[in-house]
């Protein structure tokens, strides 16, 4: 495989280079079209095309993939983008049943090549996503179609995600099949998730699955992590600090002088409504969030010209509608197409994240990164040790309340809806923050430790 450089070497570059957080990575070789123009950018592209001067056969393991359109299919993508500009990537996922733009035959086995990225889906059931129990099918399908399909692919390193719930299992298993050095990005963390949010109950299936991940972390070459408090999570799981990294997902910041032009007057219309002051929460209405906590919060600053609006659905939301139907300022919007993500940013006072006491470093909502590259102000309603209470109190662009403490909430938001300077200087942290999270570099550090793992 060319240059045997480690993990150790890069880390020793990385911090000997003492890059800034938030540094521009615009020039990563891994991203094309990089420009050269600054004698740091060109040392830093030398450096790197020096250390990784071959290419990298990629094994991805994931369910999801576009034209499905959830979170760990829009997010492989991303992740496939930015490898194929230098390496090989097979991705093995199933047929199209996650709200898909579009959907496929069945084929045992069909594949689908552009360029260096070469798709191979298995003949999975393609139940929708609404059909919890069925959903299950579609897991089972795919395991005992993918895993024999596995070891007629050549990699150099396997790279597993979280769909399936056991996906991080499954990576396990074909990285010991095939005798490969394994990367397991955890977007989120099972089976704690599963037990957390009441979708299993606790007893000996969720003893067993815990074990077999035990099992499958203690296998990994790199365990990537959203935050510091999923970091935390993996820890206490037994696995070696040293084996662990944060990689978030974070966002695309505007460019200087970009204009608000791409926002839609009539999507801000339409959940603003009549309220003076816009709490929304925008997103997938899953078993994670405090929800009750914050209905009854909502309920609490009904007359006082404060909204809340949902954007989005999920498995939770007909359950939530029934539970709000007799809070008069609370409503439910679906999904806005995403070229309008933008205008519903642009169009709350405050966003809305929730993680229900249980769940902190279980799930890491994403959406923090595009809420601070947006401007806006946050409101936690998490333990203090979720991500998003935490640096948002610290530096200043989000305020927390317990998820169990309606009132607490109430109080909160009632400070910011009072105080329009603090909310101003809460945007203006968002802001100034924001950089810290840019998507390319958190891409550069992702590719750099698959690369690793692939020439060790």
């Amino acid at each position: 495989m060319g240059t045997n450089w480690g993990w150790s070497k890069v880390k020793a570059f990385l911090s000997v280079r003492n890059w800034p957080v938030g540094q521009k990575w615009s020039t990563c070789p891994n991203f094309s079209g990089a420009s050269t123009g600054a004698a740091g950018s060109t040392e830093l592209q030398s450096i790197w095309l020096t250390l990784y001067n071959d290419f990298v056969r990629v094994l991805l393991l994931n369910l999801y993939y576009p034209p499905d359109t959830s979170a760990t299919a829009k997010m492989a993508k991303i992740v496939v983008d930015a490898l194929a500009a230098k390496h090989d990537i097979t991705i093995l996922c199933g047929r199209p049943s996650y709200h898909p733009t579009e959907r496929r035959a069945w084929h045992f086995f069909q594949s689908e090549i552009a360029g260096r990225v070469r798709v191979i889906r298995v003949g999975s059931t393609a139940y929708p996503r609404i059909q919890m129990k069925r959903r299950v099918l579609n897991y089972l399908s795919y395991v005992f179609l993918a895993v024999p399909r596995t070891l007629f692919v050549d990699c150099d390193v396997v790279l597993a995600m979280t769909d399936p719930p056991f996906e991080g299992i499954l990576g396990a298993f074909v990285s010991l099949l095939k005798g490969k050095p394994y990367v397991y990005n955890i977007r989120d963390l099972y089976p704690d998730m599963a037990v957390g949010g009441s979708i299993l109950e606790p007893g000996l299936l969720s003893r067993v699955w815990e074990r077999l991940h035990c099992w499958a972390l203690r296998r990994v070459t790199r365990v990537v992590v959203l935050g510091e408090d999923m970091r935390r999570r993996i820890v206490g799981k037994g696995v070696d600090p040293a084996r662990i990294v944060i990689v978030r997902d974070g966002a695309e910041t505007p460019t200087a002088g970009s204009s608000p032009d791409d926002r839609d007057p009539e999507v801000i219309r339409a959940i603003r409504g009549d309220f003076r002051f816009v709490l929304v929460h925008a997103g997938n209405l899953g078993f994670y969030g405090a929800w009750e906590t914050l209905l009854a919060g909502a309920g609490k600053l009904a007359g006082e010209g404060i909204g809340l609006v949902f954007v989005g659905d999920g498995a939770q939301r007909e359950r939530l509608q029934a539970a709000a139907a007799g809070i008069p300022n609370v409503r439910f919007l679906p999904f806005f197409p995403g070229s309008k993500i933008p205008s519903v940013l642009a169009a709350a006072d405050a966003h809305i994240i929730t993680v229900k006491r249980g769940l902190e470093g279980v799930v890491v909502p994403s959406k923090l990164y595009g809420i601070l590259a947006a401007g806006k102000p946050i409101v936690a309603l998490a333990p203090r040790e979720c991500d998003a209470a935490s640096l948002g109190e610290k530096a200043g662009f989000a305020i927390s309340a317990d998820p169990d403490d309606a009132g607490e909430f109430a109080v909160v938001v009632r400070e910011i809806f009072r105080e329009p300077r603090k909310l101003r200087a809460m945007g203006e942290a968002a802001l100034a923050v924001a950089p810290e999270y840019e998507r390319a570099g958190e891409l550069c550090k992702l590719v750099a430790i698959i690369e690793a793992a692939g020439q060790r």
